[in-house]
């Protein structure tokens, strides 16, 4: 079930928040370690500390690892897109790679050369799957003194259950995930995963489970926090009220934020783009505005992984102007469907197998999603959540300045200009 909420913009955040939840329930059998019992109940002192907390090198970045994200974010916005082109979209492809690659770490046979194909690691072993992951955590963590960027994994597994130890140590040395034990029967179980959910994304995403089935035995979780203010901000006194044109033609008035300067910027026949910067650089907003002559669904069509590369070495400093809405919303949508028709449909069958999570025979129940983002004159600010649930199954002459007017709808995405990862994307059809 897909849900979208919208309200106002506030006027003075500015920040972006994921979070990205696995769901994995499992029931039966004997596996072979059983996780370390604690507290049945949430404390978030409680959890186990991992290697990421400490120190890290300054790890390279593996470029493979990049591409393959970027692909896999773009062909899951086709697929959503396939149903949800008439309202706004806003998805965290890292969050939901994340939380696939824990997943990831416990298939096997072709179940795990399902999500290989998928997630585009054809050629990568797991071993440099969870190095690339690790320094990529690393490196987003670190990129601007003057952004927050936060990313947290978790585990949490039904009390007396027990995983492959291998499995459990993967997900603590290379995600940094902390274990937890957990009474599934106690109605408070999903209060305190929610807890866990939002305190790591800040308080924006407050719940994403609603309730533990009876064969929910694990849930894996990623959230990841990004608060970034504009490196000029936009000012509040040059924002006015003008109109947006909506997709069936008529209008709205909404509040657009007015900025000037030099920006990233380019332009082709179909579209105008800029390049909105955050802190010290290293992270921007990008806002793709179809031509008038064209429409928004027109220009989703173009999305891949080849052009969005392409498009990312044509943008130039330019002078001009740029009219920008203030926005405002959460999304969230359930991912099973889409993920089957990019192949993952063994993985939730009664043929998955996660024999290196555990020899029981289990399966993914549901994949679910949920974000919260903010744009205004002082930064952005979003939030999203994937919950993925495994169950029983049995130097060029200066050009004229530029004019950008953001009034109509647009799509737009949060990189890292750096290693090229692209932590938000999203069409925006009605701002509010």
């Amino acid at each position: 079930m897909n849900r979208q909420i919208v309200t106002r913009a506030g006027a003075i955040v500015g920040a972006i928040v994921a979070a990205g939840i696995v769901v994995a329930g499992i029931l039966g059998g004997l596996m072979a370690q059983k996780l370390n019992a604690i507290d049945p109940l949430f404390d978030s002192q409680n959890l186990g500390e991992s290697s990421l907390t400490q120190e890290s090198p300054d790890l390279p970045v593996d470029s493979q690892l990049i591409e393959a994200n970027t692909k896999f974010g773009f062909k899951l916005l086709q697929e959503i897109l396939k149903e949800e082109s008439a309202n706004n979209v806003f998805i965290s492809p890292s969050s939901i790679a994340i939380a696939l690659a824990m997943t990831y770490n416990g298939a096997s046979g072709e179940t795990q050369q399902a999500m290989a194909k998928t997630l585009e690691l054809q050629g990568m072993s797991i071993e440099q799957l969870n190095q690339a992951n690790e320094a990529l955590k690393v490196s987003l963590e670190n990129a601007d003194p003057a952004v927050q960027l936060s990313i947290a994994n978790s585990l949490w597994s039904k009390l007396g259950i027990e995983f492959q130890s291998e499995f459990l140590q993967r997900n603590q040395q290379f995600y940094g995930a902390q274990v937890k034990e957990l009474d599934f029967a106690n109605p408070d179980a999903p209060k305190a995963i929610n807890n866990w959910v939002q305190e790591n994304t800040r308080g924006k995403i407050n719940k994403i489970i609603d309730q533990i089935k009876p064969n929910d035995l694990l849930f894996l979780i990623n959230a990841i926090y990004f608060k970034g203010n504009w490196s000029e901000k936009f000012d509040q006194n040059l924002t006015t009220e003008l109109p947006f044109y909506l997709l069936d033609g008529t209008q709205k008035q909404h509040p657009l934020m007015f900025g000037s300067g030099k920006y990233k910027y380019y332009e082709n026949e179909t579209f105008q783009a800029i390049s909105l910067p955050y802190g010290e650089g290293r992270l921007s907003f990008y806002v793709f505005l179809p031509r008038e002559s064209t429409t928004l669904k027109a220009f989703e069509q173009q999305l891949n992984a080849q052009n969005w590369q392409q498009w990312m070495e044509q943008f130039r400093k330019r002078n001009g102007m740029i009219k920008l809405p203030r926005f405002k919303f959460e999304y969230d949508i359930q991912l099973n469907n889409a993920l089957r028709a990019l192949g993952m449909e063994v993985a939730f069958s009664p043929r998955a197998n996660f024999t290196d999570m555990t020899f029981t025979p289990v399966a993914i129940d549901q994949v679910k999603h949920k974000t919260f983002v903010e744009v205004n004159e002082e930064g952005t600010e979003a939030a999203a959540v994937t919950s993925i649930g495994i169950t029983r199954t049995s130097a060029e002459i200066s050009p004229p300045p530029f004019q950008m007017v953001v009034d109509r709808p647009f799509f737009c995405a949060i990189r890292d200009n750096q290693t090229g990862t692209v932590l938000f994307m999203g069409s925006i059809v009605e701002p509010n």
